[in-house]
């Protein structure tokens, strides 16, 4: 850790997280809580979060996150956990919009694609980031001093990728919600980006989708010839969250080892 930068800005703000138990998700809810933060993750696994929390409980130095079970889904539910974070911390100052369905659960080819699974796939896919946030908002206006929004987004759109249109379609509409989101929000001080991450080798994308055949599809289109791993993206999230980035709104940041040139 040590020979990674340290964020002083970080230290004590109130940092939420959705899909915080597992892959990318995980790993900014532990680099968060290096940095001192105050963290709350939401997700529906317990069994994940629980063994989150143990991993860093055992960290020394590192702040104790805040876990919610939570099927982001459920808009009830959802703000429900963002008025009780607001309530306990006097506010968010940074929100990770990260939850989605990853894995094989994700890939659902055109001609498979239901009204039923499809409206399950946008809820999962881009609807609570956007309820999410219109939840936070207000108290990253009240606290005065900013914010950040950073929505997950992903490069399978940008490829474009075949065999997962909805969740594709799901991950460019977060560029067009990030920029818009960027202009509305501006004028209060609240910055709002996305992190587009490619083949990142979460421990769902080992056992699910990453057979030796997609692996090697994976380093053809790379530049670097290896594997990305989900920290290597939570470190640009928390560059994003912190005041180092105090000038950047309404942009996203590619994190696939060179497989597409820009977004």
């Amino acid at each position: 850790m040590e020979k990674y930068a340290t964020y002083p800005s970080l230290r004590g703000k109130t940092v939420l997280i959705t899909g915080g138990a597992e892959g990318i998700g995980a790993a900014s809810v532990e680099l968060f809580c290096r940095q001192g933060s105050n963290v709350v993750f939401l997700d529906y696994s317990t069994t994940s979060a629980q063994a989150l929390l143990a991993k860093i409980q055992s960290i020394p130095g590192a702040a104790q996150p805040s876990f919610m079970h939570c099927d982001v889904t459920d808009l009830a539910r959802l703000k429900e956990c963002a008025a009780q974070t607001i309530a306990k911390h006097g506010g968010v100052d940074v929100l990770l919009n990260n939850a989605a369905r990853a894995g094989a659960a994700s890939r659902v080819a055109t001609a498979d694609v239901t009204p039923e699974s499809w409206e399950d796939d946008i809820n999962i896919g881009i609807r609570h980031q956007f309820f999410l946030t219109q939840a936070v908002l207000p108290s990253m206006r009240e606290r005065g001093a900013g914010g950040s929004v950073i929505n997950m987004g992903s490069i399978t759109w940008r490829i474009p990728t075949a065999g997962l249109p909805v969740y594709a379609l799901c991950k460019a509409a977060v560029v067009g919600m990030t920029r818009t989101h960027a202009k509305e929000f501006g004028g209060y001080g609240v910055r709002v980006n996305s992190v587009v991450p490619g083949a990142v080798a979460t421990q769902r994308q080992r056992d699910e989708v990453m057979t030796e055949g997609y692996r090697a599809e994976v380093m053809a289109a790379q530049s670097l010839k290896r594997d990305i791993l989900p920290e290597e993206v939570a470190r640009l999230i928390l560059f994003l969250a912190a005041d180092d980035s105090s000038a950047i709104t309404g942009s996203s940041y590619v994190v696939d080892g060179g497989w597409v040139s820009d977004i």
